[in-house]
């Protein structure tokens, strides 16, 4: 263990709490920037058994030399992609060479917004109970040393035990079953042998397809204790998706979702990300209508009885602009602060609209909030 002169931080030993000014060597020599300080060496024994598991995940591995990064979070090593039995139906996406959605291509540029009949409501209803399920059981999973890897492998599972496919594995060559997307990570990131880290915050994305129709949903996680502004920053963003779903009912035009987002987060010093939207979804996984999350939008259309579309916002600490890594994937923060973010998929009925991807327990309330 060698000392260091720093501001004050805590121990990363959970339950600890005391102030740290100890650093693991090992993390030192391998340039790991988080998760490495302690407050003593006996607090340093005491978690190793899980501390070391951050070491053999590093491993040295460097993807992109030169690259640099905006924030603390470093990619591992990505596994192969996860097989599907044959005997499952899958989106027409699923084996195509470069993981073209050739029937969403083909209606690319339309501002028509399907109205679902009562056959297809009921198809999409159940493949966003079997997505509820899925994200259920990889947040029960969720916890320090998990890799997200693991969690990839959780969602994959479950997924096919419910006869579904998970939607994102090969979408544009998507290489994973779900979007796993640690602290500065906005949306998008792929699963690897990063083991989580106490204080992290973990969003875990989960979309799958039954049997012709997609249920998608996501929840901000907490990995062991979290710092209070990310505390409030999942608070907030939590808050403001459901401050929008009130407002959806027949009638509503799309763009103002995003000034009822805005206007609850601003307050708080949080930025809205512009880059992603919420989208339509039924039989195809992204579609009509576009539900841009911040205020004075261009978005066009009302919503109506039998449509059905996400609302996914993504917050952040500090600015709302993302830059890429070199996966073509990872969005995160161009200021290296933390996001976060929530999602659900709404049915607009005649008064209002059904979640169709809220919680069955805990009064429907995500994850998060049973530990606070």
């Amino acid at each position: 263990m060698s000392t260091f002169e720093s501001k004050p931080i805590l121990c990363c030993t959970p339950g600890c709490g005391k102030s740290a000014n100890l650093r693991c060597p090992t993390c030192i020599k391998l340039e790991i920037t988080t998760g490495s300080n302690f407050c003593s060496q006996e607090c340093f024994k005491q978690y190793w058994i899980v501390h070391k598991l951050f070491h053999k995940a590093k491993d040295e591995y460097n993807p992109w030399p030169g690259f640099k990064f905006t924030g603390t979070l470093r990619p591992y090593p990505v596994t192969e992609k996860r097989l599907v039995p044959e005997q499952i139906l899958r989106p027409d996406y699923a084996d195509h060479p470069q993981g073209h959605p050739l029937s969403e291509i083909a209606e690319r540029g339309s501002t028509v917004v399907k109205v679902l009949d009562d056959e297809e409501i009921e198809g999409l209803r159940v493949a966003c109970k079997l997505a509820r399920e899925c994200l259920d059981e990889v947040a029960q999973a969720a916890n320090i040393g998990v890799t997200t890897d693991e969690l990839d492998r959780i969602v994959h599972e479950a997924a096919i035990d419910r006869e579904c496919y998970p939607s994102p594995l090969n979408y544009y060559q998507f290489p994973k079953s779900v979007c796993t997307s640690v602290n500065e990570v906005i949306c998008h990131g792929i699963p690897d042998k990063r083991p989580l880290q106490n204080g992290d915050l973990c969003n875990v994305d989960v979309t799958v397809y039954h049997r012709g129709f997609h249920g998608d949903l996501n929840e901000t996680l907490f990995i062991g204790e979290v710092d209070e502004k990310s505390k409030l920053l999942t608070k907030v963003t939590h808050e403001a998706l459901m401050k929008a779903i009130e407002i959806v009912k027949p009638g509503v035009r799309f763009r103002e979702i995003g000034n009822v987002i805005q206007k609850h987060v601003t307050p708080f010093g949080f930025s809205v990300v512009r880059s992603y939207c919420g989208h339509g979804i039924h039989r195809l996984f992204h579609t009509a209508p576009n539900i841009p999350h911040y205020a004075n939008n261009k978005a066009v259309g009302v919503a109506k009885a039998g449509n059905s579309f996400t609302i996914e916002p993504m917050i952040s600490e500090g600015s709302w602009r993302d830059e890429h890594w070199p996966d073509n994937w990872t969005a995160v923060t161009v200021d290296g602060k933390r996001s976060a973010q929530f999602e659900h998929t709404l049915l607009v009925t005649e008064t209002g609209c059904e979640i169709l991807t809220k919680r069955p327990t805990n009064n429907g309330q995500p994850w998060f909030m049973d530990s606070i």
